[in-house]
C-alpha cells in the first residue's frame, strides 16, 4: 500500500487545522502557502473533507476552514479512507473490489485479510491529537 499525495497532503492540513484549534477559519490561501502546496489542488481536498463533514468551511470574506470536532476526534485512518478509498494492501481485498475466481481457493487471501486489518487498527488507533502530541 503506497498513501498517494492526496492522502498525505489531506493529512498535513488536518494536522495543521489542529495545530491551530477551532476557532477562526483559516483561508484556503494561507494554508496552501503555509503547507507549501498548490491551491488548486488543495481546493480539491478541502472539497472532500468538508463535504464528508471534516470540516466547516465558510466563503467569502473573512472564510476558510476549520476542525468542527476536538483533535482526538479524528483518527488518520477516517482521513486516509476517505482520500486514499480505502486501505488495502492488495486489490482484491479492496472494499467493492472486482470478484476473483480464485477466491475460494486462494491461499494467500487470509494473510492479505489480516494484513488489511492490522494495517487499519494501526492508522484507527491513531488521531490528530496523537500526533500533535508527538511532535511537541
Amino acid at each position: 500500500m503506497i498513501v498517494s499525495t492526496k492522502g498525505r497532503y489531506a493529512l498535513r492540513v488536518m494536522v495543521c487545522f489542529a495545530q491551530r484549534g477551532r476557532e477562526e477559519y483559516i483561508p484556503l490561501k494561507e494554508i496552501a502557502e503555509a503547507e507549501g502546496i498548490s491551491q488548486k489542488y488543495l481546493e480539491s481536498i478541502m472539497t472532500v473533507l468538508s463535504k464528508a463533514g471534516f470540516l466547516d468551511a465558510v466563503h467569502g470574506k473573512g472564510g476558510g476552514y476549520r476542525l468542527n470536532r476536538d483533535p482526538q476526534e479524528y483518527t488518520i485512518g477516517s482521513i486516509l479512507k476517505l482520500t486514499e478509498g480505502g486501505l488495502s494492501a492488495v486489490s482484491c481485498t479492496a472494499q467493492g473490489a472486482a470478484a476473483c475466481s480464485r477466491t475460494e481457493c486462494c491461499q494467500a487471501k487470509p494473510m492479505w485479510e489480516r494484513l488489511d486489518k492490522m494495517i487499519d487498527d494501526f492508522f484507527e488507533g491513531i488521531t490528530l491529537a496523537d500526533l500533535l502530541k508527538e511532535n511537541e
